[in-house]
């Protein structure tokens, strides 16, 4: 059950949590390092994992139930008790090594040196470059009056952590029994052939002892590298492994991409987002999940992942199969692209967007997912839902807020028309076809440039003739007036500065729709040109 071990106490997972950043350890362990059962409070245990430990390891739960009772015995004298606990906890599972441990500690209170040193032996036998049994081991020969033994584990433990508190202070003691001067072992572990440089005999030969341990612990890490890159995890029996027990409970398939909540639930990272779109809650407890939101940081449950992906190989390759057709579905920009039903927007025009609607939220992060960054915006209609009209928008940035809402800085791109209608998930969608200017020629084109610059200037002089504030108002929400085009032809959707006058002038939605639709350069200039006229004599009416 190497997969399923605590990194942090090496043993067995109880009680596991699931940490926000994807890593899970025992509560136990999480709550030490936290200070205590009320720093711990927050810790929820991971449902899924710990419905699967109980199934797939039964004795090994029981046997770490055993363990944490033993330990609360323990801390109540009632040694005879805690012992009985370890010996139950100990023919349930008799290959973990806390168990032998914990029980060497107990034996040795009890002055059982004998026993205690026989089970800190099978703890170091069943992990070898654990620290805590090389301890037991050392304190348990140290009772036995084995003083070079016991310093000898003592100064193993230094090699596996040259600052460990306990392994250098129980080293001392041992050496004082010995005489042994150990002040320069902790301050050189690595001697030096140096003619300046002279130690007591004993403690040359103590630092040379700390030198070649250090030396053999690091030839079993890269032993131990090798053996783990050979593990086969058979320890799980595959018609255990039952495909619905590693289902989502919102998408009823495998799970794909799991994140757990602070409450201890697990969902597909997708199947959850869209949840918390409606309602910042756990989809199954109900409780508060607002800090998810204010993160918007999801990260993955490893341990989840790797079951799936040890036990689950075939079925996470379809259940990825199925999640990459979606997002190739999704990222098609000419059929079921996503509509966004509000205002009139047009090409290089800026467009600045509230997100609040679950719908919305859904849509626009589709599209960052997705790498397209892209859908359509259109404007409302009566009897189809929006217009057959619309403009192609590119999200620039989006800014989250604790509460879910977002806002999108999008700009337009290009000019589409709706070949149809359609919905998505909650949100309207379309299949287009863009649309292009037609380009004109020789004399047409020589017209089409007088009538270009006469529109411009007379767009020029209309915006100078506002008033100051409105003027403000109109750069600090559209920038100001694109420069005119040399080649009015050059972009297919025409020139920049014309969109934006369209985009300032105030008119109302359904007058503007017909300048998107247009093919004409001609004909939209001469549209903007009776505006401005019309604009003008209202003015100096």
């Amino acid at each position: 059950w190497d997969v399923f071990r605590c990194r942090k106490c090496q043993g067995f997972l109880f009680e596991p949590v699931s940490l926000p950043c994807g890593h899970t350890f025992c509560k136990k362990c999480l709550e030490r390092d936290r200070g205590g059962a009320a720093a711990g409070q927050l810790l929820r245990v991971n449902v899924i994992l710990s419905n699967l430990l109980a199934k797939w390891f039964p004795c090994q739960v029981k046997a770490s139930q055993l363990r944490h009772e033993g330990n609360l015995l323990y801390k109540e004298k009632k040694l005879q008790a805690a012992l009985q606990k370890y010996n139950e906890a100990v023919s349930l599972a008799p290959n973990d090594h806390l168990l032998y441990s914990n029980r060497s500690q107990i034996n040795s209170t009890l002055k059982a040196c004998e026993d205690a040193l026989h089970d800190a032996e099978t703890a170091c036998r069943l992990q070898p470059y654990w620290l805590k049994g090389h301890l037991r081991k050392g304190q348990a020969l140290a009772n036995l009056g084995k003083t070079e033994e016991a310093l000898r584990e003592f100064l193993f433990c230094l090699a596996l952590d040259t600052g460990n508190k306990t392994a250098k202070s129980e080293a001392q003691k041992v050496s004082s029994l010995n005489h042994l001067e150990l002040h320069y072992c902790f301050q050189w572990p690595f001697i030096k052939e140096d003619k300046n440089f002279s130690l007591p005999p004993i403690s040359l030969i103590t630092a040379k002892i700390l030198f070649n341990y250090t030396v053999i612990f690091l030839l079993l890490l890269i032993d131990t590298a090798d053996t783990k890159g050979n593990s086969t995890g058979q320890h799980i029996p595959f018609e255990f492994v039952d495909p619905s027990d590693l289902d989502c409970s919102l998408c009823m398939r495998l799970f794909y991409e799991p994140v757990t909540t602070p409450c201890g639930h697990t969902f597909c990272l997708k199947c959850l987002e869209r949840c918390l779109d409606h309602n910042p809650k756990c989809p199954l407890c109900k409780e508060g999940l607002s800090e998810c939101l204010a993160m918007r940081k999801y990260c993955k449950t490893v341990l989840m992942e790797e079951l799936i992906a040890r036990y689950l190989p075939e079925e996470l390759t379809e259940r990825r199969k199925i999640y990459e057709e979606e997002i190739a579905e999704l990222s098609n920009l000419n059929k079921n692209v996503p509509i966004f039903v509000c205002t009139m927007a047009y090409p290089t025009v800026p467009c600045p967007l509230h997100i609040f609607e679950p719908c919305y939220r859904l849509m626009i992060r589709r599209c960052m997912e997705t790498g397209t960054k892209q859908f359509g915006m259109c404007i409302s209609d009566p009897v189809k839902g929006f217009a057959d009209y619309g403009c192609i928008l590119e999200i620039r940035n989006v800014e989250f807020f604790a509460d879910g809402r977002s806002v999108v800085d999008s700009i337009g791109k290009r000019r589409f028309k709706v070949i149809q209608h359609s919905q998505r998930d909650g949100y309207n969608t379309a299949d287009i076809e863009y649309i292009e200017d037609q380009k004109v020629q020789g004399q047409e084109y020589a017209a089409l440039l007088v009538l270009h610059d006469s529109v411009y200037d007379q767009a020029y002089m209309w915006f100078n003739s506002l008033k100051q504030a409105l003027k403000s108002r109109i750069l600090s929400h559209f920038g100001p007036m694109p420069a005119k085009d040399p080649d009015p032809q050059a972009n297919p959707n025409g020139p920049a500065w014309c969109w934006w006058v369209l985009a300032v002038l105030p008119l109302e939605n359904r007058a503007q729709l017909p300048f998107l639709a247009m093919k004409s350069l001609k004909d939209r200039l001469n549209g903007i040109r009776r505006v401005l006229t019309f604009m003008s004599r209202t003015r100096s009416r």
